[in-house]
């Protein structure tokens, strides 16, 4: 099954202690070059995050304005991340639905909530009401993407889970229902494997896919979710540093996107996006600073050419 491929454009990331990261301004004509050289005529996904509080006002985005680079072949996969510590949802559900209508033209996908699961850095996880949020703005912004008769796939993701109840999915299942359930046009994985936790080189392609079936057959199975129901590689990455060389990185994105493409019929796996761009430091030594496939001047890593060839073989073709 050929893939549709992506990365999020920026480098601003969440630091070790939850924190977001500094590091050099973005440039966008930059970031745009590198695009261009990256996917070529293929298809292609750029993903931007937005964040919603009513109890701070004012959205915050990473990278600023990502809907800038949704042009030609590329189009936007929004994610639309929930950072509210209240319980009333009337604003969030507005602020979903207003993003169908801000972006549609530009809208490929539209993630709602980020890591429900996870309360960690770049997790919504820690938000009482997050779950609620997650299975109410799916059904809200499907109603939306239908009532405008809009082209735009709506889904959530997660982390790995490894609790053998699968409590998260099997309380989305719950809470939501059928009408969830058929409003959910993709669920999405965010893994890192072998940056928290050191795996054997050559365990790797094993290990990823015990990962992928562990998502599809006990995760999204406790939920109810048919294996119809794509399965989008939302993010991935492996970051360089110390004792963790830039030849590395490349072949760990070569092995897992392999791993991917080759349990994409088996599992229904469509898309795979890179996590990310660019470093957002490459002068600070700790691999989260440094996931990129460009360092932080934008000067390319092995990896970028690997994810070029890679793009460039398994692709999704273009049409039109």
């Amino acid at each position: 099954m050929a893939l549709l491929f992506g990365i999020y454009p920026g480098g601003l990331s969440g630091a070790p202690d939850g924190s977001v990261t500094a590091g050099p301004a973005e440039r966008p004509d930059r970031i745009t070059a590198a695009l261009d050289t990256l996917h070529g005529d293929h298809p292609f996904l750029v993903r931007g995050y937005l964040h919603y509080s009513d109890a701070a006002p004012g959205v915050v985005q990473a990278p600023p304005d990502p809907a800038r680079y949704a042009t030609g072949r590329r189009r936007l996969d929004l994610v639309l991340c929930f950072r509210e510590p209240g319980s009333d949802l009337s604003g969030w559900l507005d602020f979903v639905r207003a993003q169908v209508r801000r972006h549609a033209g530009r809208l490929a996908t539209l993630q709602i909530t980020e890591e429900a699961n996870h309360a960690g850095p770049g997790g919504d996880g820690g938000f009482p009401a997050v779950r609620r949020a997650l299975v109410e703005g799916v059904i809200a912004a499907k109603r939306e993407v239908t009532r405008l008769g809009l082209d735009i796939r709506v889904g959530c993701n997660s982390t790995a889970i490894f609790d053998p109840a699968q409590e998260f999915w099997t309380d989305l299942g719950r809470r939501g229902g059928d009408e969830f359930r058929a409003a959910l046009d993709y669920a999405g994985l965010d893994f890192f494997p072998d940056v928290f936790q050191p795996i054997p080189a050559d365990r790797l392609a094993e290990t990823v896919g015990g990962v992928l079936r562990l998502f599809r057959d006990q995760s999204l199975a406790a939920a109810g979710i048919d294996r119809t129901v794509p399965i989008h590689i939302t993010e991935h990455g492996w970051g360089t540093g110390a004792a963790r060389p830039y030849s590395r990185q490349a072949e760990v994105l070569e092995t897992v996107v392999r791993a991917v493409d080759d349990l994409s019929e088996e599992l229904t796996i469509t898309a795979y996006e890179h996590f990310a761009l660019r470093d957002a430091d490459s002068d600070h030594d700790h691999p989260l600073f440094q996931l990129g496939i460009l360092d932080s001047h934008y000067r390319p890593k092995p990896a970028a050419g690997i994810y070029r060839k890679l793009i460039a073989e398994l692709s999704v073709r273009a049409t039109g």
